[in-house]
């Protein structure tokens, strides 16, 4: 019976792990929101951040978890940002090590500006976290708008992402007392 319930359960996993690798999101397009929050890490995160507010499709743009030793300046220089949009429209969030705390940063940011609206931008395999743990976070009045950036993940990357995503899954459901 054990040897059973174990195969199902293996069955059910490997399926589960493949249509997450063969579903992953894809971008939004152009849609305004109030903001856009980008989560530091793969490349192309940040690059289709700072379109979409270039673009008109945000007021302002948050990249949240950047390390605390990049300076808005040198952020401004690797990124060819000019400086009054630097200035008037990018906060850089120093507050977030994790997903989980890119959420926090995320939602504070967004109560105290008053916004309802976000377009996430991160790469497409840490699209389902990230709008999850953000989701778990947020009044539910804030619409969250993905926009996944497409990339090539490794077979080692989309095994390490399906299981962080069924840990945050579980960790919704039976949270820690």
């Amino acid at each position: 019976m054990i040897w059973r319930f174990l195969g199902a359960m293996t069955l059910v996993y490997a399926f589960g792990f493949a249509l997450f690798a063969l579903t992953l999101p894809t971008g939004a397009g152009l849609m305004k929101t109030d903001a856009v929050v980008v989560p530091t890490g793969a490349g192309g995160r940040i690059e289709r951040g700072l379109e979409m507010l270039e673009k008109g499709q945000a007021q302002q743009m948050l990249v949240t978890g950047v390390d605390p030793e990049v300076k808005p300046g040198e952020f401004a220089a690797e990124y060819q940002v000019k400086r009054g949009l630097m200035r008037c429209c990018i906060t850089l969030g120093y507050a977030a090590v994790d997903t989980r705390g890119n959420a926090s940063e995320t939602a504070a940011w967004m109560r105290e500006r008053d916004y309802k609206t976000l377009r996430l931008v991160t790469t497409d395999w840490h699209m389902r976290r990230a709008k999850g743990e953000l989701s778990r976070i947020l009044p539910a009045d804030m619409a969250i708008l993905p926009d996944a950036v497409p990339s090539e993940p490794s077979l080692r990357i989309l095994f390490l992402e399906y299981n962080k995503l069924l840990a945050s899954w579980a960790s919704a459901i039976w949270p820690a007392s």
